[in-house]
């Protein structure tokens, strides 16, 4: 039995959808929609750096091209993460 090398993704996330609203992650079987309402950062990202997304564990996300770090519970429930970043101007 051999180990994934870190920091290769260990499960599939996909950007399936963009609106004016946000955006729709697929998460192995779950999608999740993202409001830029709750996460502003993502609002002016360029599609291919929106779309360049990595999951380097099943509870964490990456935006590489846009520095971003996110828990997958944040975006299940915003609700519980009321500190939030603004995004650069």
């Amino acid at each position: 039995m051999t180990s994934a090398l870190h920091g290769a993704s260990i499960s599939d996330v996909e950007v399936t959808n963009v609106s004016t609203h946000g955006f729709w992650l697929m998460l192995d079987a779950e999608e999740l929609f993202v409001p830029f309402a709750e996460f502003p950062w993502f609002k002016e990202a360029p599609i291919a750096k929106l779309t360049r997304v990595e999951r380097p564990q099943p509870h964490h996300l990456y935006w590489p091209d846009l520095d971003v770090d996110l828990a997958v519970e944040s975006l299940r429930h915003p609700e519980r993460f009321p500190l939030k970043a603004k995004p650069l101007s």
